[in-house]
């Protein structure tokens, strides 16, 4: 990756994290996790809905265009492996958010047309593909970022609280229906700001210098 494209890159990587806490924190909690509830808030909070899709979709192109910056930080042996196969797998969460987003959107058609009640939406997600292809997606996210977290403790090119945050982000995860409003604010604050430190990390002046000297040694060698 050419070293002027990092920037862009390092702030694509910042939108679309920011996307992502936006869109979340927009999304209602404790709305008893069953058909019924969620149709009422699709219903009565329609646009609240729709700008939950907006905002994925955005997290997900941007994350997507992001990830080089990841890539950047992994340019030694130390780490590699782990940073990249986790770079690899966190790609599948940051484009399935984008199929997310769209089922979202297909499901407030449904809704807003009196196509789908609870027990017909019950029965479309009770097994099948489509839980299959949600695990999916939900698995790839958090094991990228899992193997993310382990590779930057390996390379050590980022300070000890980002991958510090990545561990918390995940661990509080299967917790966070629980937490409230205040609690999954704070999670999601742990993924923005871990993000932000792996871009600033990938800008920095030094790093920079990292980059350009082997290539202008290379060139002076020719």
């Amino acid at each position: 990756m050419r070293a002027q494209w990092v920037p862009l890159s390092a702030s694509s990587l910042i939108t679309g994290v920011m996307a992502l806490v936006l869109g979340s924190v927009l999304g209602p909690t404790n709305n008893g996790g069953d058909a019924s509830a969620t149709l009422r808030v699709v219903t009565t909070h329609g646009d609240r809905w729709m700008a939950m899709a907006v905002l994925f979709f955005v997290a997900s192109v941007a994350l997507t265009l992001g990830l080089p910056t990841l890539v950047t930080l992994f340019d030694r042996p130390r780490g590699r492996w782990l940073g990249l196969a986790g770079t690899a797998v966190f790609l599948v969460g940051t484009i399935g958010t984008c199929g997310y987003s769209m089922l979202m959107t297909f499901f407030h058609a449904l809704v807003r047309s009196h196509a789908l009640n609870g027990r017909l939406l019950d029965n479309a997600v009770a097994g099948g593909w489509l839980i299959v292809l949600l695990y999916l997606w939900l698995g790839g996210f958090m094991l990228g970022l899992l193997l993310i977290a382990f590779g930057l403790l390996r390379a050590r090119v980022t300070p000890l609280w980002v991958p510090v945050l990545l561990f918390v982000f995940v661990a509080l995860t299967p917790v966070s229906g629980e937490l409230g409003k205040v609690g999954q604010v704070l999670q999601l604050m742990a993924l923005a700001l871990a993000f932000t430190g792996i871009a600033v990390a990938a800008t920095s002046p030094r790093r920079g210098r990292e980059r350009t000297e082997p290539a202008l040694a290379l060139r002076g060698a020719r």
